[in-house]
């Protein structure tokens, strides 16, 4: 009997229908202020920034040439596929947490610890990865002006000579936190603001770039075989997520069930036009060869003559992959915060403050952890630290999605994943593909998270769970 009550303890669902009584007592409420534009500048900012202005370089000159362009569209297909099912969740499921809450909700306890435990980790991580390769952007433009900044600060031990820290990225995760620590009206405001400036940079090197376009350029289109451009994906599809972290902020949005799933699929379909547009104008202004891996629309402009712009343009991919650290880290604390509402957590983790009505304790924590693997982490090992659990968290969706609509198909929806069970089995196919691309020192990493994830599960979060004390 005791081997039957454990495993339905590790199996038992967070009820739907309920889901409001379950957490009203659990730790603090957030403050639903966040309108249709501003959930989807989070999507956008969250998907748009290295994918435009380093990935499309990196694959071009190696690995898929111009059909680039193909690799995009495979991966935002692959992405569209776990959009559809993030956004009937959101609309069914309006609460803080996104896969955690859903995994939790639909295939039980146990699914939904896990996917939480993975983000808690590959979100922190990407927040400090987008944060050094900032620091890098940044250190050239210092350069660039002949200002001599000590070698002791600009960069992670064992990067260069003299190197000690990475002091800008660890300042910049920290101003992060700072910033969503102000409440969330505040911080989605000043997300807005730089999501629009990013924006029209990106439409500023379309509309310029495409009279430089030398249509020899295109040929030929698939250099590397259309393998090339499929290897392409795997890489790229990385650049087309966000809207997940995006969907963490569902309990503040002002009407999540009606605006969540609009964010979703209208985040991923502007992302995905300006990255087509954009691919399209790298690799015809400039033979693929040629464009720079680390900054291919600076270097491009350079070589029509364009020098100027170029600068504009590197100070734009600053404040564009600014806006990935904000989606990702506000991801982050708010999948922490429902952990520890659900009591698998400690609750003290979920306390808001009083005024502001965010979760100021997690947030400061990520803060200061992020700040530290920037700081003092290379990027390639930072970066070794995600990818996993956002893929693992796509399985999970893209399942729940299905398992739900066969479990309780009466439920009211305000969206409707369509061509089940079709669309979300592509997402989960597709993902587990990519699962297969990751080098084998990722799954060491994520064997050992898991082993600590089963430790802390099983020694606080079964009994201490929400649910646990219900019975």
């Amino acid at each position: 009997m005791a081997g039957l009550r454990a495993g339905e303890g590790v199996l038992r669902r967070k009820p739907i229908e309920h889901i409001e009584e379950t957490e009203a007592g659990g730790g603090g409420r957030l403050q639903r202020s966040l309108g249709l534009w501003q959930l989807t500048a989070i999507g956008v900012g969250g998907i748009i920034g290295a994918g435009i202005f380093t990935l499309a370089g990196t694959v071009a000159n190696g690995t898929a040439g111009p059909a680039v362009l193909v690799s995009f569209l495979i991966a935002g297909v692959a992405s569209a596929a776990a959009a559809l099912s993030y956004a009937e969740f959101a609309g069914l499921i309006p609460k803080a947490g996104s896969a955690y809450t859903y995994g939790y909700a639909v295939l039980g306890e146990l699914a939904g610890w896990f996917i939480g435990w993975d983000l808690l980790l590959e979100y922190t991580a990407i927040v400090a990865v987008v944060a050094i390769g900032i620091s890098g952007y940044f250190s050239f433009l210092v350069g660039e002006t002949g200002a001599d900044l000590p070698h002791w600060m600009l960069g992670a031990p064992g990067t260069g000579d003299g190197h000690r820290v990475d002091l800008f990225a660890a300042l910049l995760c920290l101003f992060i936190a700072y910033l969503l620590n102000l409440g969330i009206r505040s911080a989605a405001r000043f997300e807005t603001a730089v999501v629009v400036l990013k924006v029209l940079v990106v439409l500023l090197v379309i509309a310029v770039g495409v009279f430089h376009v030398d249509t020899a350029n295109y040929h030929p289109f698939f250099p590397y075989g259309v393998g090339g451009a499929f290897t392409g994906a795997a890489t790229v599809f990385f650049a087309v997520f966000g809207y997940d972290a995006m969907s963490t902020a569902a309990e503040e949005s002002k009407d999540a069930q009606r605006h969540m799933p609009k964010a979703i699929l209208y985040s991923l379909a502007i992302s995905m036009v300006l990255y087509v547009a954009a691919c399209l104008v790298l690799t015809g202004m400039q033979d693929y060869r040629d464009i720079d891996k680390e900054s291919g629309f600076s270097t491009a402009f350079k070589s029509v003559g364009l020098s100027g712009l170029a600068d504009v343009i590197a100070v734009g991919a600053i404040i564009g992959i600014l806006t990935v650290m904000f989606t990702f880290m506000l991801g982050v604390t708010r999948v922490w915060f429902s952990m520890s509402r659900d009591g698998l957590l400690p609750r003290w983790f979920a306390r808001t403050h009083p005024t502001r009505h965010v979760p100021t304790r997690v947030t400061w924590i990520v803060g200061v952890a992020s700040a530290a693997i920037a700081g003092f982490l290379p990027i390639g090992e930072a970066a070794e630290l995600t990818n996993i659990g956002i893929l693992l968290a796509f399985v999970v969706v893209c399942t729940a999605v299905i398992v739900l609509r066969h479990r309780q198909p009466e439920l009211p929806r305000t969206f409707r994943t369509p061509w089940m069970p079709f669309v979300p089995a592509l997402g989960v196919v597709f993902s587990i593909w990519l699962i297969t691309f990751l080098q084998w020192q990722t799954w060491v990493r994520f064997a050992v998270w898991f082993v600590v994830g089963l430790v802390v599960y099983f020694g606080y979060s079964y009994r201490r769970s929400a649910l646990a004390e219900r019975r």
